[in-house]
């Protein structure tokens, strides 16, 4: 959408970057996109909201400054913000778990009028406020790490007398973590293919570390090193959410040629 966006229209700016992942950013600047901290004029430009969405209140806003809306939400991203307001619309408290300052979970606290609660870890779980809620609904950051998500869920349901819970981890996210479960301990060595800045591939890394030391984590096929695979006979190789298929079978083609 992105790039299709800046085939037709001339001034796309973008609140941040489209999704976490270098090369596709280095893609879209080079398509003539402009990163911008803050909304402008919005005459006769197009904002392009990014994957990680934004609060409806910023949309507004945008509108008003004269911007075209392109959105490029996520549709899981969506559906989380849908579930969030609906909860809040039937007097729910709504409860995110997720990474605090992650771009996604913002979005889903920037479409809520009332606070929602944030939880990151289950050992800073609120606890004092959350034994004052005698409901509430749970949704996920759609890139979390499920089987940590579900531990904080079941704490949750210990505490609060009537919980909704919402596994609005997305289904490419889960069918990975569900793989590197294994690919870690079918192969010799393990390669994860994301940017630094993905939260995701983060994730994958350190599943796939804590299984097989003989993991790495790279962003292209430029950061494959030989020494990583002597006397390793089979690779596993997967990627986060944001890794372009080209990338993914670059770096195949590299490890077949080490």
């Amino acid at each position: 959408m992105a790039l299709a966006t800046a085939r037709r229209k001339h001034r796309v700016e973008m609140l941040g970057d489209i999704v976490h992942n270098a090369d596709v950013i280095a893609r879209v600047t080079r398509a003539g996109i402009k990163k911008i901290e803050r909304l402008g004029k919005g005459d006769g430009r197009t904002l392009l909201i990014r994957a990680h969405g934004v609060p409806q209140a910023l949309r507004r806003r945008a509108r008003r400054l004269g911007y075209t809306i392109v959105d490029a939400t996520c549709p899981m991203v969506t559906e989380i913000h849908r579930l969030a307001v609906a909860a809040e619309r039937n007097d729910e408290p709504v409860i995110i778990i997720g990474d605090k300052k992650h771009d996604e979970v913002r979005g889903i606290v920037g479409e809520l009028k009332k606070r929602a609660i944030v939880i990151d870890r289950i050992d800073t779980l609120p606890r004092a406020r959350l034994k004052k809620l005698e409901k509430a609904t749970v949704v996920i950051q759609s890139t979390q790490n499920l089987e940590k998500a579900l531990a904080i869920v079941r704490e949750l349901e210990r505490i609060i007398p009537r919980l909704t819970f919402h596994n609005t981890i997305c289904g490419p996210t889960r069918k990975k973590q569900d793989e590197i479960r294994s690919l870690p301990l079918e192969n010799d060595a393990v390669v994860i293919i994301g940017s630094r800045s993905s939260a995701n591939t983060r994730r994958l890394y350190e599943i796939a570390k804590g299984l097989n030391p003989g993991s790495h984590w790279i962003q292209s096929s430029r950061d494959l090193k030989k020494k990583w695979f002597k006397g390793v006979k089979t690779v596993g190789v997967t990627a986060g959410a944001s890794t372009p298929e080209a990338t993914t079978r670059s770096v195949i083609r590299a490890l077949r040629r080490i």
